[in-house]
């Protein structure tokens, strides 16, 4: 499908409607599905996985968190343990600029279970500390607002000897503008538009998936969900599809503790999405490179030998019918 560039991203009926690119300083018509190779460094617009990881506490998987960098901003969605230390890491050792944790400005969170939001006080007090002089700006589900403020609250004493002692940190650069958002287009400068769209987890009530739309890439973000006619929807042949995924094996004999005796099958169930399930909405979606992220594994399989591995995850999609480019994505991996 092409659309001209002129075009603005806009939501028709239903639950995630046409994906057209903003930029109306060009005729040029633009194919969303064109762009197919893996992007390197320098590149106008990058992903960069900063945590691939889920609740258990992986020292080699740090938790959910992703950034789409665009011309040198960049855009976090979620903010799991260990965000701003790997976006460190994303700017010492890979050399993205926009990752310096001072530059963490944009963020977008898909919903408030605690292994997406622990990081959100780090998020917010460590670029202040370092030097961010601008208030954060946070998108995300109802919710958001009332967890912003507690931690601000948690934390007013901190702020207090910073901002009035020896320091003198900046007055505005530890303040939060939250966005409590709906599905639809909930940002867009002259780099990026993003657009939310709905996803299941559970219990939770609102939970969101994100799209990114660039001069150069479209990126889908799919947080925790299972599998949705709105996100196959959103991705429509996007360049990249990052989507969650949980090994059948996992399911058949699960490492992740379960201290509380529920049953992880049903719990699958409702909140997550298998690579079987996986592989065939991906099979409608057609995006260029799926990436899958926040699954179970491990990155060292001699110390867990009953746990799934990238191996299993690659093994478990293609034979289900998958035949499109995949990969396993892992900390500070950049596409």
């Amino acid at each position: 499908m092409k659309f001209t560039r002129r075009q603005f991203l806009r939501i028709s009926a239903g639950a995630f409607g046409t994906m057209v690119a903003a930029d109306a300083t060009t005729g040029m018509e633009l194919d969303m599905g064109s762009a197919r190779a893996t992007k390197t460094q320098g590149s106008g617009t990058q992903l960069v996985l900063l945590g691939t990881g889920t609740p258990q506490p992986d020292p080699d998987r740090s938790g959910p968190a992703t950034a789409v960098v665009v011309n040198g901003s960049a855009y976090l969605v979620d903010f799991g343990p260990g965000v701003v230390r790997r976006a460190a890491a994303a700017f010492r050792d890979k050399g993205v600029r926009a990752l310096e944790p001072i530059n963490l400005r944009v963020v977008f969170v898909t919903h408030l279970h605690s292994d997406h939001t622990a990081g959100y006080p780090d998020l917010i007090l460590t670029p202040w500390v370092m030097g961010r002089q601008v208030a954060l700006e946070v998108y995300g589900p109802k919710g958001i607002k009332s967890m912003t403020e507690h931690i601000l609250t948690a934390y007013q004493e901190d702020i207090k000897i910073r901002t009035d002692g020896m320091e003198h940190a900046s007055k505005e650069g530890y303040k939060v503008n939250t966005h409590e958002i709906h599905a639809g287009v909930v940002y867009k400068d002259a780099l990026v538009t993003v657009t939310a769209f709905p996803t299941k987890h559970g219990e939770w009530q609102e939970t969101y998936g994100y799209r990114f739309d660039t001069a150069d890439r479209s990126i889908v973000i799919s947080g925790d969900t299972t599998p949705t006619q709105a996100t196959i929807d959103a991705c429509h042949g996007c360049d990249i599809l990052l989507h969650e995924a949980l090994t059948m094996k996992f399911l058949a004999r699960p490492g992740r503790p379960n201290p509380q005796g529920f049953d992880i099958r049903a719990y699958a169930a409702k909140y997550h999405t298998t690579t079987v399930q996986l592989a065939d909405l991906a099979n409608k979606a057609k995006p260029g490179l799926l990436i899958l992220y926040h699954n179970p594994i491990t990155l060292r399989p001699a110390l867990y030998p009953f746990a799934s591995t990238p191996e299993d995850l690659l093994q478990e999609i293609k034979s289900a019918g998958y035949n499109g480019k995949v990969v396993v994505g892992r900390d500070l991996d950049i596409y």
